[in-house]
């Protein structure tokens, strides 16, 4: 009962705070993984490539993953199930509160000059949030870490640029590089 509290509270901490969306979570994620051991950075990685390769909402997947993984573990599936929905729910409660919360009030002061403000003010730190988290998915796809020291994969970097600048070009559909990646990462066995 305690591992679900704990979950609950993890994930209701970075719904509240994490402020930008799916990738806004990472940082919480990752200061989540060193606090409770629960996953470790790769796993956040390879959380990363499924939750963008399957629908719905990065930080919602990413939620139902650790929560499942999580309590799998001690109470067997109907507990890792149990324990998906704790977090999933505790991700997404408070951001419901809030938006409620701030509708009602929004349609009082929508025109305020301070509410204006707040909004303006929140842009750069959901900004922030969003970089930190490119930041750390860029070092655990492009860098290989072990305890002797710290190199660059070189097939993972070269794989990256590829993609990039094959968008910049094409403008094809996300989902078209998402698919090529796994088949290239399947055909060189990243």
């Amino acid at each position: 009962m305690l591992l679900y509290l704990k979950l609950f509270y993890e994930f209701a901490k970075t719904g509240l705070f994490a402020i930008g969306g799916g990738l806004a979570t990472l940082p919480f994620l990752y200061e989540m993984s060193s606090a409770t051991g629960w996953f470790t950075t790769h796993d956040i990685s390879n959380m990363i490539a499924v939750s963008e390769s399957t629908p719905g909402p990065i930080g919602i997947n990413m939620s139902t993953y650790v929560g499942f993984q999580t309590t799998y573990t001690y109470f067997g599936i109907a507990g890792g199930i149990l324990g998906g929905i704790t977090a999933t729910l505790s991700l997404v409660l408070p951001s419901i509160i809030v938006i409620e919360l701030v509708s009602k009030i929004l349609n009082k002061f929508k025109e305020s000059r301070i509410v204006q403000e707040i909004f303006y003010g929140l842009r750069p730190a959901s900004t922030a949030l969003v970089a930190a988290s490119g930041m750390g998915i860029a070092k655990a796809a492009f860098l290989i870490e072990n305890t002797a020291a710290i190199a660059v994969n070189y097939k993972s970097l070269i794989l990256g640029i590829l993609i990039f600048v094959f968008y910049k070009l094409f403008k094809l559909h996300p989902i078209v590089y998402i698919a090529a990646a796994a088949v290239i990462g399947i055909i060189f066995k990243f």
